[in-house]
């Protein structure tokens, strides 16, 4: 179970945060983001560590154990197989993550209590919205490579998010990832100041 992060995973995760997730994706040949989960409010970009856990759809037991583990910094990664019968989290669970200085909750199922948990601050990303409340009876598991959006996440995975959604770097690639990001916002910035100069064609 990932219980620390590290120092250069933070310098990493910095450095990914200024960076579109669009760019992330076409830097990774489109792999390594999930389909399917949106951001459930117009929040600010984030990059944390993914700390895992796997549920029972519907059932958010295992989220509020993981809480008990999760470091600041790091992102609750939930494979709730993405099941919409049931909210898996509320403002309540949103207002301990905030406590808990969690970077972001990324949820494959159903939230709710939107509002509230806008006002609360903390990214989210999930499938869609539900009054109906969560089951509170297990099984569960933290800390295993969970399926979120049709992608693996492993524990220690980087998690980038903004408003396009969501991109997983795995961390055996980072520094890679992100010299190719930095060729690919170098070139469109040329492409666009390029197009900027185009006159209409008679």
């Amino acid at each position: 179970m990932t219980t620390t992060v590290s120092a250069g995973s933070a310098d990493l995760a910095t450095s990914f945060r200024a960076i579109p997730t669009t760019i992330i994706g076409d830097s990774q040949e489109r792999f390594g983001l999930p389909a399917g989960l949106h951001p459930m409010w117009n929040s600010e970009p984030f990059a944390g560590e993914a700390f895992t856990v796997l549920t029972v759809p519907g059932d958010n037991l295992g989220i509020h154990q993981a809480l008990s583990h999760i470091r600041p910094g790091q992102v609750l990664v939930v494979d709730g197989g993405g099941y919409e019968a049931r909210a898996l989290i509320g403002d309540l669970v949103a207002e301990k993550a905030r406590a808990l200085r969690v970077a972001a909750l990324i949820i494959d199922g159903a939230i709710r209590d939107v509002l509230d948990i806008a006002k609360i601050g903390v990214p989210v990303y999930a499938r869609s919205v539900i009054p109906a409340g969560p089951w509170k009876n297990g099984p569960f598991r933290v800390g295993a490579p969970v399926s979120v959006g049709g992608v693996v996440v492993s524990p220690g995975d980087l998690i980038v998010g903004d408003t396009d959604g969501l991109a997983v770097i795995s961390p055996a690639r980072a520094e890679e990832v992100l010299a190719t990001c930095h060729d690919r916002l170098a070139q469109e910035e040329a492409s666009r100041a390029k197009y900027k100069e185009l006159k209409p064609n008679d």
